[in-house]
């Protein structure tokens, strides 16, 4: 089975790190983008199953319009959003399909897994 490939968004370059390196020891490729002040470059073609998206970003680019674009690029992919907020803020929950809060690696790791179960049980059928 190939290695699932997580797309990590995040504006701070220590949490990009820190979640590469968490997503890694569970086996997924990471694939880490910064948030700059108002861009994001998304890769092409990078084979991405699931997107790792951090709810706190600058003020003047929102998680929410970072969740469209993502969606436009990858419409099959699906996107979990992370925060320290105790809930899902309603502006992103629409758009996601997971969300965990900040500070709980084993969570992220087996929602990550489930979100990407359904790609990897298609291919096995």
């Amino acid at each position: 089975m190939a290695q699932s490939s997580v797309l990590i968004i995040d504006d701070d370059p220590a949490h990009l790190h820190i979640y590469c390196l968490v997503v890694e020891s569970a086996g997924f490729r990471a694939l880490p983008v910064r948030v700059s002040c108002k861009e994001i470059e998304l890769p092409q073609d990078a084979g991405i199953d699931v997107v790792l998206l951090d709810y706190c970003l600058p003020e003047n680019i929102r998680a929410a319009d970072i969740a469209r674009r993502v969606r436009a690029e990858y419409p099959n992919v699906p996107i979990m959003s992370l925060s320290d907020l105790p809930e899902i803020p309603a502006d992103i929950a629409p758009l996601v399909q997971g969300f965990v809060r900040k500070g709980n690696p084993e969570k992220l790791i087996a929602t990550l897994k489930k979100l990407v179960q359904p790609a990897d049980s298609e291919a096995t059928v």
